[in-house]
């Protein structure tokens, strides 16, 4: 039997299979952080292609924690009722439904608001340089996390992926190319790991012990004087216990460095984490064949994998990947035709 179309179970939460797609900015807001019908069947087409998990894009818990001005958002009740329906039609069609919480610090471009980080420090010529965030403003990002996390619980969203990668304000705090703080927020890794824990606390506060809480990092900053894959493991031990049940493994984003990218560019970055945190890991980096993704799966190198791009390309990923690899998937009643063999 393949591996990628086995069953999973984490917390509360039994998937279908291990095909997680990635979440990807649609940029399709209306500047209100709100979804739109966009939204609604770009997520559901996924779902009725057969992703196990569909974790939601980037959704900012603050309108200055948006990456841009057409980002979804979560910090207030009227966003609510349009998350919604996302979570409704995508469960209606047989996936599971996560959101990934972000805020964007120094790397918010949307327009008219105020840019904070760790420390005032440009993200490149062209950004605006930020402010750097006092011990207040900290507590009230830490605040809107927790805020946003009920408004999932309202949502009926399955998962919660803390976004703690690609150069965005939780990940500006781990690093210490980002990160030049004197104060308990700063310094050791310790210190710059007390943000994420104080979030992650905050999150539990209102999610509770029964559901799934993920976090994604970047287990590779590609500057020599940036993070690597041991010290993200180390500092995800220092949080973990706060209630961390799944690492979601990327890379890159803190500078504006572009790594050589090939076909499964980040799996080893994903078996060091899985290694020397002792938690499961989802992996990708441009997985586009199945047998790949059977390969990483069967080899334990990680427990789940992510599609990104290749999700982008083809809503039906899933379907294509049973062809190819077990013919055991439950299709959609409407696409029985074009199994293998039918047509």
């Amino acid at each position: 039997m393949s591996r990628l179309f086995s069953n999973y179970i984490i917390k509360n939460l039994e998937l279908k299979n291990r095909i997680v797609m990635a979440p990807m900015c649609m940029y399709s807001s209306e500047n209100d952080g709100k979804a739109t019908e966009w939204h609604v069947l770009h997520y559901a087409t996924r779902a009725v292609g057969g992703a196990g998990l569909i974790i939601q894009e980037a959704t900012a818990v603050e309108p200055e924690g948006r990456i841009s001005s057409s980002d979804l958002g979560i910090w207030e009740d009227s966003q609510v009722e349009g998350l919604k329906k996302i979570v409704d039609a995508c469960k209606k069609y047989g996936a599971k439904i996560g959101i990934q919480l972000n805020h964007a610090g120094r790397k918010c471009e949307a327009e008219n608001e105020r840019i904070i980080a760790p420390s005032s420090i440009a993200y490149s010529d062209k950004y605006r340089t930020p402010a750097e965030m006092t011990t207040e403003e900290i507590h009230e990002v830490i605040k809107s996390f927790g805020y946003a996390a009920e408004r999932c619980v309202r949502a009926g969203y399955d998962v919660i992926e803390i976004h703690g990668a690609h150069g965005y304000l939780i990940n500006q705090f781990l690093s210490p190319l980002t990160n030049k703080r004197t104060d308990e927020y700063g310094g050791s890794k310790e210190r710059r790991a007390r943000f994420l824990k104080e979030v992650i606390r905050e999150v539990r506060k209102v999610w509770t012990e029964e559901k799934a809480l993920l976090l994604r990092v970047s287990a590779e900053e590609y500057d020599e004087e940036g993070n690597r894959p041991e010290d993200l493991a180390e500092m995800i031990n220092m949080v973990k216990d706060e209630g961390i049940n799944l690492i979601d493994v990327s890379s890159g984003g803190v500078v504006n460095i572009v790594p050589e990218r090939f076909q499964g560019y980040q799996i080893r970055l994903a078996e060091k984490i899985k290694e020397k945190t002792e938690l499961p890991v989802i992996a990708g980096g441009l997985i586009i064949e199945p047998q790949m993704a059977e390969e990483i799966l069967r080899n334990r190198r990680a427990d789940l994998v992510f599609i990104g791009r290749a999700f982008l390309k083809n809503p039906y990923w899933p379907l294509y990947a049973d062809e190819k690899l077990s013919n055991i998937a439950i299709w959609p009643k409407q696409y029985e035709a074009a199994r293998t063999g039918k047509i």
